[in-house]
């Protein structure tokens, strides 16, 4: 089917009827469509929260916001990006590319998959709307930790209540796509010749499964410490605080693979299409994502080495920790191996694909770093995390979402995104991106602590320097917005193989590029 055919074919329930198509769709394509729409919504909102952070961060002394307003929108900056923004938007695009990467005409479960969807828009309505409430919205960290969080107002049954409807939406959308993955493959289609964004998402579907229940557990808890006079984590009645954070981050640190996994999966799909050559390794891709999901699961303590564990403890966290570099690094040597001697072009996806290899490594370091528990102690709730997290979430996470938005954006719309503007944003971002995460490592080795609306005054210059490239940063996601509504209301039609040969080059290759424009999966005979 050609893209135009495509288009036209969207609704395979007949032509769009207004509102009513959008409410009860239970079209994959539909319903991937709202959840990218919801994401990029919510990047707006949490960026918004994060220009007024890095406003008040711009010079020592409080200039905007009062100190508890400024712990609020640390809190809620952070839950909107998680779970508003990232993995709605992974979400999106499993909707949108699993069926067509199978072969399945849609999704397992299409009307638990519109839920899952409609389920969001309430969830971030309650979070969002403790801004407005007696005491403010909650100032506990987005890690919600007691005994702070537990000194939260009114607000507080709002936040545990949008986080428990933030975990149903994600298991409903996970067996979902566990279910179609599994159950759905078109003849031939065996585990192996799935392409590796299937493959990465049937694995993430399989950890949140797994950790979202952790994590309604662990509010919960809260919850009847707060308002039944139990005491799980007070310790004046004899409860742990600390037990809380191993709860937590049982949960956290798979979700941060739960965020990055998917775009693995992304930018396995891009680069060798414009490196015009097979993935290298494709096993050994499918095994190391499998590893990094497992390793994920018994490496949570490493974000708690202060709090006195056991020397054993200590040791056994640190070399886990480290030992997830391993399928890592071997990620990042098949891209580099793809690309090796390969008939290269570098189109906007393949940009921001090649800045996700590169910044993502970055991260990646910074990372082993903080999993070396003696100078953990130097780093633990330094600029340097902050540094190290942004790196993996946004030139990690936000750019492979933005790499595969304009590679698939010819594919959903028909038409063709203006590759120099594409171009121009990529450059803006990396550029402002840089300036504002970078000199956040030296911020961190110096001592600055993270989550504080005022400091010293020798943190000065670098707070100013990454202040200035947040702003940039923000302004240069004014421009996605502009190319992504601009191709969805026109522009150049794009053909069925639009990324095949972009620029008239000549074939060296004895044989025709493997991924054809959109197609992920070879043709099953």
């Amino acid at each position: 089917m050609t893209t135009a055919t495509a288009h036209e074919a969207h609704d395979d329930h007949g032509p769009a009827r207004g509102l009513s198509r959008w409410l009860f769709t239970t079209n994959h394509k539909d319903i991937g469509t709202l959840y990218l729409l919801f994401s990029l919504l919510m990047f707006f909102i949490g960026g918004a929260m994060a220009m007024a952070i890095r406003a008040e961060l711009f010079e020592p002394g409080l200039q905007f916001v009062n100190p508890m307003f400024f712990n609020s929108l640390t809190t809620m900056h952070a839950l909107v990006m998680i779970f508003g923004a990232v993995m709605p938007a992974f979400v999106g695009l499993a909707n949108w590319l699993i069926p067509m990467m199978i072969g399945a005409p849609d999704m397992a479960l299409p009307r638990m998959n519109n839920w899952s969807f409609w389920i969001l828009p309430f969830a971030f309505t309650l979070l969002l709307s403790t801004f407005f409430m007696e005491g403010g919205a909650p100032a506990g960290g987005w890690t919600i930790y007691p005994p702070l969080v537990l000194q939260t107002g009114d607000a507080f049954p709002f936040l545990i209540f949008a986080i428990h409807l933030m975990g149903i939406s994600s298991i409903m959308g996970a067996i979902n796509v566990v279910v179609t993955i599994l159950n759905m493959r078109a003849p031939g289609m065996t585990m192996m010749k799935m392409p590796l964004f299937v493959w990465t998402w049937l694995i993430t579907a399989y950890l949140l499964i797994a950790v979202m229940p952790v994590l309604a557990g662990a509010v919960t808890m809260l919850l009847t410490d707060k308002y039944f006079g139990t005491s799980f984590f007070t310790a004046a009645g004899g409860g742990d605080p600390v037990m809380f954070q191993h709860i937590f981050w049982f949960f956290g640190h798979p979700e941060v693979y739960i965020m990055i996994l998917p775009a693995f999966g992304i930018v396995s799909q891009i680069i060798p299409t414009f490196a015009r050559k097979p993935l290298f390794g494709y096993s050994s891709m499918v095994y190391a994502t499998a590893s990094i999901a497992f390793l994920s699961f018994i490496v949570w303590a490493h974000h708690m080495f202060t709090v006195g564990m056991p020397l054993a403890g200590e040791l056994f966290f640190m070399y886990a920790t480290m030992l997830i570099a391993v399928p890592t690094g071997v990620k990042v040597f098949n891209w580099v191996s793809t690309m090796w001697r390969g008939s290269m072009t570098f189109e906007t996806p393949m940009l921001f694909a090649l800045g996700f290899v590169v910044m993502f490594t970055i991260g990646g370091f910074s990372g082993l770093m903080l999993a070396i528990a003696p100078v953990d102690f130097q780093y633990h709730d330094t600029y340097f995390v902050v540094a190290h997290f942004h790196y993996v979430l946004v030139t990690g996470a936000v750019f492979a979402i933005m790499a595969g938005a304009y590679y698939w954006l010819p594919k959903w719309t028909g038409n063709m995104y203006n590759e120099r503007l594409g171009k121009w944003h990529f450059w803006l971002s990396t550029i402002s991106v840089n300036v504002l995460f970078f000199p956040q490592h030296f911020l961190g080795l110096a001592g600055m602590p993270r989550r504080i609306p005022d400091y010293s005054i020798q943190f000065a210059e670098f707070n100013m320097i990454s202040s200035i490239g947040g702003f940039a940063f923000g302004l240069s996601q004014l421009l996605f917005a502009y190319i992504v509504f601009s191709t969805i209301r026109g522009g150049a039609k794009a053909t069925d193989k639009v990324w095949d040969n972009p620029e008239g080059l000549e074939w060296t290759l004895s044989s025709p590029p493997p991924y054809h424009s959109f197609t992920t999966a070879p043709e099953v005979k």
